[in-house]
């Protein structure tokens, strides 16, 4: 396939629209089901590339949940605990702990429910039945894969009545080593951005504490990987296998710390007993009941537990999650690893990160206030790590 037309561009009105190789080759990929659009094939290209660097960076399956080109997590397959399927949805998945692949999407969907809501995937291996059975039951708009187990395809194949959007890209693909784009009808070149992101980028620890223990380096390499395709200025906070917060596009550092500090922190939160046991109403769907889940945590534009709403939710009223159970529930969380795509400017980040457990960071310094970042983590005892690469992605 030389060239894929497309219905429309980012918005309806920009026509004509379509993909290809600027050298006339075939396209990489195979469009096995549905009609991507322009957004769904942006989303499709940055995601592959995340999942195929996290597993040559880790060695364990891949996956990730992407939305308007950025992602709402990553993960790698590390089989998870009985409070995270449930929190994930998926305690019901059999077969879920004997296929990594499967695991890591568990955990890669499981993040940040309400922003993966019509989401891209993007998997790095072969898509095996479990993992397919997880997509079809989630309202996501496509997957990209390097292939499909025959049952799998099936599966995915009757989604959204047979239209889902299931995409095979060829794993050998090496793209120019030099890319293009236009704005403005002025044309932009670049090297592409082929930086290696492995255990040896960790090595200049410049706090007192040096001790950074195998998990948390792997934690940092997903935060770190995850960055590199996340829309900048970005900060992404890893914990257990999988990025559990991820601030995108933000104009300042400390917003983009606070973002992704909040949406780790609704992570935890959602693994509380509390939430855990909320009595659902058995006629309340997934989305609706991410909806009221995000609501009883975060207190938001409803409240859920106010009498005339719990009705429309639960069985019977539960009782609030206040404030001061919150902060007692985080203040028990350490080990969280935090990436930056840039230096922090500012001490800010690194007491703004403490209050979401953060033990081990990696950011690639250079600030005229590295000093002082470097004091707010040894006061806390934490491990930093200058990477000396910025990971701006635009």
């Amino acid at each position: 396939m030389k060239e894929f037309e497309l219905k429309y561009g980012c918005n309806p009105n920009q026509k004509p629209s379509k993909i290809f190789m600027h050298d006339g080759s075939d396209l990489p990929i195979e469009i096995l089901s549905g009609r991507p659009g322009y957004i769904n094939f942006l989303d499709a290209f940055n995601s592959w590339q995340l999942v195929k660097e996290l597993k040559e960076a880790t060695g364990l399956p891949s996956a990730t949940s992407f939305k308007h080109v950025s992602p709402t997590s990553a993960a790698v397959g590390i089989k998870l605990s009985d409070k995270l399927k449930k929190a994930c949805f998926c305690d019901d998945i059999e077969g879920l702990d004997d296929s990594p692949l499967a695991c890591a999407y568990a955990r890669a969907r499981g993040t940040d429910r309400m922003c993966s809501f019509g989401d891209w995937v993007a998997l790095s291996d072969v898509c095996d039945v479990t993992t397919a059975k997880m997509i079809k039951r989630e309202v996501s708009d496509g997957v990209i894969a390097p292939g499909y187990e025959p049952e799998a395809l099936e599966i995915l194949k009757q989604k959204r009545k047979g239209t889902y959007n299931v995409v095979k890209i060829d794993p050998n693909y090496v793209p120019d080593p030099v890319e293009h784009k236009q704005v403005y009808g002025i044309t932009f070149e670049q090297g592409r951005n082929n930086f290696k992101i492995d255990k040896e980028l960790l090595s200049d620890i410049v706090t007192k504490n040096k001790d950074l223990p195998e998990n948390a380096a792997i934690d940092l390499i997903i935060a770190l990987i995850t960055l590199k395709y996340t829309q900048s200025n970005s900060v992404c906070y890893a914990y257990d296998g999988q990025a559990i917060g991820v601030g995108a596009g933000q104009q300042s550092r400390i917003h983009c710390t606070r973002l992704a500090g909040s949406k780790a922190d609704t992570w935890f939160l959602r693994q509380a007993d509390k939430v855990l046991n909320l009595p659902f109403r058995s006629d309340l769907g997934r989305a609706d009941r991410d909806n009221v889940i995000d609501g009883y945590i975060n207190q938001n534009e409803t409240d859920v537990c106010a009498d005339g709403n719990w009705q429309n939710y639960f069985t019977e009223k539960p009782e609030p999650f206040t404030k001061e159970e919150q902060a007692a529930y985080l203040a028990t969380i350490d080990g969280v690893s935090l990436g930056s795509d840039a230096f922090f400017p500012f001490f800010d980040n690194i007491e703004r990160a403490k209050k979401s457990g953060v033990k081990y960071i990696a950011e690639p310094g250079g600030s005229i206030r590295d000093d002082l970042v470097i004091d707010c983590c040894d006061k806390y005892d934490m491990v930093m790590a200058f990477t000396k690469m910025r990971l701006f992605h635009h």
